[in-house]
């Protein structure tokens, strides 16, 4: 039970630290806000570069989840990372 409690804090933090790369990402790089990028990212086409980007932060979260010897969380974070990663490759190819 407990390596369920941990691996699902690791995905929480995973998601947390994707949500807050795109957001760090679009108020570094673009001059609008952050609904009008992201609605013009759909539109036109580059929402999936942007949540990859976005996926930067979980190499952190990682990493400092290795360093702790907390294995479950780090593997919560890499499983945050692939979900991620095919519900963007769902959202481009259909």
């Amino acid at each position: 039970m407990k390596m369920k409690r941990e691996l699902i804090i690791g995905f929480i933090t995973g998601v947390m630290a994707n949500m807050l790369g795109v957001y760090l990402y679009i108020l570094a790089f673009s001059d609008e806000g952050i609904e009008a990028t992201l609605e013009q990212s759909m539109t036109e086409g580059y929402f999936g570069k942007i949540v990859t980007l976005g996926a930067v932060l979980n190499l952190a979260a990682f990493f400092i989840y290795i360093r702790k010897k907390q294995d479950y969380r780090a593997r919560g974070v890499l499983l945050a990372t692939v979900v991620i990663g095919i519900a963007v490759m769902i959202r481009k190819f259909f």
